[in-house]
């Protein structure tokens, strides 16, 4: 019941990856309001919640009020083994809070951080922390690092994913004092670091780059105008690569239990990726890979 487009498009989202055959769909929430938003769809089961979760509810008062709400019931299926997954698109900071306390964390983890999946020129690159963590000590920084690498490994499939710091400079004097403190703490983690990077892709690049270009095209000549026509697919192709929406959502790494966080105005198209995500990281048993490697 949360996001900006909620109940609609997490319904419609859940339809087509049923119809993908990602397994079985459990929606939680108001029945009343999504039976008829289900349209007699076959196969996807629906586990009433009266309450939901306010999009600006303080993380604090969130779990205070969760009993009852369609996250904090959804959450509870994953804790007592009724699923292998969680989505949601709502509170993100209320999902935070309610899977910390509801799940816990996993051995070796303080904090639990966002894993969010963003283009790079040689592949997926994974930012983490992406939102849970705003003031992070150094060895969360480290342990962000081995959370990553772990989800790369299970979820991405990449066999030997490269740990850096995120920082002012690629050189390794330069950063902040949390940055300077965590690098000696990655090179003794089992992890393959290399050191600081910059990473300047943004949340939405590909739809500026789109609409800057676009407004160039148009304003130009006829054969600026010509140009532009020609070269639609190539922009279309370029904006499949970094839209958000084919990424789907971010997993939560470092609680018991797969949690995946949708972006608030996610329609039908990212939901339906959100629930691949989520039934990707269930499938490589990606709490089991964070696990096995703070026991390393």
């Amino acid at each position: 019941m949360g996001g900006d487009n909620a109940p609609t498009a997490v319904v419609a989202g859940a339809i087509l990856a049923h119809r993908d055959g990602l397994g079985k769909i459990v929606l939680v929430g108001d029945r009343r309001r999504l039976e008829p938003l289900l349209r007699g769809e076959p196969g996807v089961e629906i586990v009433h919640s009266d309450g939901a979760v306010p999009m600006d509810a303080a993380a604090s008062q969130a779990v205070r009020k969760s009993q009852g709400t369609s996250l904090g019931d959804a959450v509870d299926l994953v804790r007592d083994g009724r699923a292998a997954a969680v989505v949601s698109a709502g509170n993100s900071g209320a999902f935070l809070a309610i899977a910390l306390i509801r799940l816990r964390t996993i051995p070796g983890v303080a904090r639990p951080a966002i894993g969010a999946v963003l283009p790079g020129r040689e592949g997926p690159v994974v930012l983490c922390d992406a939102g849970a963590n705003v003031d992070c000590k150094p060895e969360w920084l480290m342990q962000f690092g081995v959370m990553g690498s772990a989800y790369a490994r299970a979820a991405l499939d990449i066999a030997e994913p490269r740990v850096g710091l995120i920082s002012v400079g690629e050189e390794p004097t330069k950063g902040n004092a949390q940055v300077l403190e965590a690098a000696p703490l990655l090179q003794a983690a089992p992890v393959r670091f290399v050191g600081n990077v910059i990473l300047k892709t943004l949340e939405g690049s590909g739809m500026y780059i789109r609409d800057v270009l676009r407004e160039s095209f148009e304003s130009g000549s006829v054969f600026g105008k010509l140009g532009g026509l020609l070269s639609r697919g190539v922009f279309t192709t370029m904006r499949a690569r970094v839209d958000y929406a084919n990424y789907g959502g971010a997993p939560l790494l470092g609680v018991r239990g797969n949690c995946v966080v949708a972006h608030g105005r996610s329609d039908a198209t990212a939901m339906r990726n959100a629930i691949r995500q989520a039934a990707a990281v269930a499938g490589a048993d990606l709490v089991g890979s964070i696990e096995a490697a703070f026991e390393g």
